[in-house]
């Protein structure tokens, strides 16, 4: 089976010589679910960006289920993002004067779909990740792990087969965080592939794989367990 995402030997150079990643090589089979943890400054936020087909590498490939992003147009690249990729952000991303049908049905306007169906899958989604009851609350009128869950829903509702979320649980408290986990876990249960980026090792070390991340390379890459001895 192609790999859902595969990157090989990638480097990525800013401009003034600054190296974010360095050599990295990375496959994630369908079904994982893992974290790319590292500290500030490591590189993670580089990667995230080249995983999520956000920026190209200088050199070597990203490869999103076997297409490489860096041989095909913007046109096409932003394409592959909409259908294949949802994103998740610390900072929820949501639309202050929707309501949160509208937040969500809004991600469909990019791959064609027409208004009663957009608002049917919007609403759909919301309904698997608990917030059948906030259809038509806007973002202030919901609890920040509510406005998670929207922002959750609009990365899920066109069915992507890679969710990256990066710092999901950043602006939340614990119990809220916690609730947003059990709902990437369940939608890991139900097939999807799910990678979260964080700085948080305990994150990390729940989930059934750990990529570290230092100064652009990685340098551990295994079940969190293996990582202690």
């Amino acid at each position: 089976m192609t790999p859902v995402l595969q990157m090989d030997d990638v480097v990525k150079r800013y401009d003034g010589g600054v190296h974010a990643v360095r050599g990295v090589s990375l496959t994630v089979e369908a079904g994982e679910l893992l974290a790319v943890v590292g500290p500030s400054g490591s590189g993670k936020s580089s990667l995230l960006h080249l995983m999520g087909a956000l920026d190209r590498p200088t050199s070597g490939t990203v490869r999103l289920l076997g297409h490489d992003t860096a041989a095909v147009d913007d046109r096409r690249l932003s394409a592959m993002r909409a259908t294949w990729i949802g994103f998740v952000f610390q900072q929820f991303m949501l639309i202050p004067h929707l309501t949160a049908v509208d937040n969500v049905a809004a991600g469909l306007i990019y791959l064609g779909a027409p208004p009663a169906a957009r608002t049917r899958l919007a609403t759909a989604a919301l309904r698997r990740v608990g917030l059948g009851h906030r259809l038509d609350h806007r973002p202030q009128e919901m609890s920040g792990g509510e406005q998670q869950r929207v922002a959750v829903a609009r990365a899920i509702v066109a069915r992507p087969p890679l969710v990256l979320a990066d710092e999901p649980t950043g602006n939340l408290d614990s119990a809220a965080g916690e609730g947003v986990l059990s709902l990437l876990r369940e939608l890991h249960d139900e097939g999807t592939t799910i990678i979260i980026v964080t700085h948080d090792n305990g994150i990390a070390d729940a989930l059934p794989r750990k990529v570290e991340v230092f100064d652009g390379r990685i340098r551990f890459d295994g079940r969190a367990s293996e990582a202690l001895t």
